[in-house]
């Protein structure tokens, strides 16, 4: 372990955190920047629209899946409905942006809008037969080559990593509430900072 991460270990067992648990969260946290920096570059994104040949962008494809909704990925009631506000809400984007995605995939025959079922005044998106198509051919190319990648594991280590996953995918949520002994070392952290390097209080 570095010499700042000795430091670092010693620092976070006074809170009550054991230095093995560092340990183990700075391994966590290389993994996670490793596996960040080449998702930001969405190499199985891209992939699938050059081996597709798909004429979309990240932007365009995204938005489509926003609107195909797998139910497995974004978790919503199966009579759920898609109205621009929900594709901005699943995408985590301003609507306005979400507007301009759903109104370029209408432009090019891949998403109608309809009037919903449950309030007719509600206009809805839908995936025309042809956008469709196009979001099941990337959910196939998708889990053809992460299935083939997890071909190599053991039903064991599925097992066993995939509640791990659902597990640790919540840790950032239950971060909002931080324990006291955490809140004054972050209050102790903040007096440290250089003037230039933090907010002025009020």
């Amino acid at each position: 372990m570095a010499e700042r991460d000795v430091k670092l270990a010693q620092r976070l067992h006074t809170v009550g955190i054991a230095p093995e648990v560092t340990g183990a969260a700075l391994e966590i946290d290389a993994i996670l920047q490793r596996w960040r920096r080449r998702f930001s570059k969405r190499e199985l994104g891209l992939r699938a629209i050059d081996d597709l040949r798909l004429d979309l962008d990240l932007a365009e494809l995204d938005a489509l899946v926003a609107i195909c909704a797998p139910q497995n990925e974004f978790g919503d009631e199966p009579q759920s409905e898609t109205m621009v506000a929900t594709v901005a809400a699943r995408l985590g984007i301003d609507p306005s942006r979400a507007s301009r995605l759903t109104t370029g995939l209408i432009a090019r025959g891949l998403v109608r809008r309809a009037v919903s079922q449950q309030d007719a005044r509600r206009t809805i998106l839908e995936p025309t037969e042809d956008g469709a198509r196009i979001m099941d051919a990337v959910r196939a190319y998708k889990f053809m080559v992460l299935g083939d990648f997890l071909s190599g594991w053991t039903p064991e280590e599925i097992r066993t990593f995939i509640p791990l996953l659902e597990r640790f995918s919540v840790w950032s949520d239950q971060t909002a509430r931080l324990p006291a002994p955490l809140t004054t070392e972050i209050t102790r952290l903040r007096k440290t900072l250089p003037a230039g390097g933090a907010k002025k209080a009020g």
